[in-house]
């Protein structure tokens, strides 16, 4: 039986497992090999934001980890004003450290769970929500999440969400769930899937791709589409 949302890890937990990973998640080889195509995946939203970002807009990472698709952006587009929210400050501060060697000033750093950070109506130009949105909870958790991401965008900005899924047919996602469990036994053994399996039944509580998109129209959101979908991973972008 899959654990229940109220014993899933606490946000300190989570915190404390992240402050300890951080050379790790510093190397996309390392730190993003759990997800099935990484790599492309951050191509993919830098050359999408690419399209419609401009030098001096806002971008928002949220989940920012060591600040690898905030990175991947200033490649395409720079400068940016910068905000990176994370709940590790140890990740922060090596993705402050990181932006800073690649010289793009301003940027600001927020150590906070999403569900607490504030920010104004209409601040951010793009809004990117990578390997986070699956720590949410319950439904309420979800929409309130979702709403407050769509007033944050300004009018015509975009989220970009990559992120762990599920399907909502049973049958699917045992079939999906054992070809990924092949996937991360053939990237680093029975030992690897084991423990990549053992922390998302601990901290995460993915949704079907389906519940995330009819929840973008639920709270505004004037379109959307995929960008990509391999097996339990998704990207997709949506514009206010």
């Amino acid at each position: 039986m899959p654990t229940p949302l109220h014993e899933k890890s606490s946000v300190e937990t989570i915190r404390a497992r992240f402050d300890a990973d951080v050379d790790r998640f510093s190397r996309l080889e390392t730190g993003q090999q759990a997800t099935i195509d990484a790599p492309l995946v951050l191509d993919l939203v830098a050359a999408a934001a690419a399209s419609h970002l401009r030098p001096g807009d806002h971008l928002l990472d949220l989940g920012c980890g060591a600040g690898n698709f905030t990175l991947r952006l200033l490649r395409e587009v720079r400068p940016l004003h910068c905000h990176l929210v994370d709940l590790s400050r140890a990740m922060l501060d090596r993705a402050g450290d990181r932006l800073r060697a690649v010289d793009n000033p301003p940027h600001t750093l927020c150590q906070s769970d999403l569900r607490e950070v504030g920010f104004s109506e209409k601040s951010f130009d793009a809004i990117v929500a990578s390997a986070v949105l699956h720590h949410l909870r319950d439904d309420a958790d979800w929409e309130a999440v979702f709403t407050r991401l769509h007033r944050w965008l300004k009018p015509g900005g975009r989220l970009y969400v990559a992120d762990l899924v599920t399907f909502e047919d049973p049958a699917i996602q045992a079939v999906m769930w054992e070809r990924y469990g092949a996937y991360l036994e053939s990237v680093g053994g029975a030992g690897y899937r084991q423990a990549i399996f053992g922390n998302i039944e601990a901290e995460d509580s993915p949704r079907p791709l389906p519940y995330q998109l009819d929840l973008l129209r639920k709270v505004g959101f004037s379109g959307y589409d995929i960008l990509h979908r391999n097996s339990v991973f998704a990207c997709f972008f949506a514009i206010r």
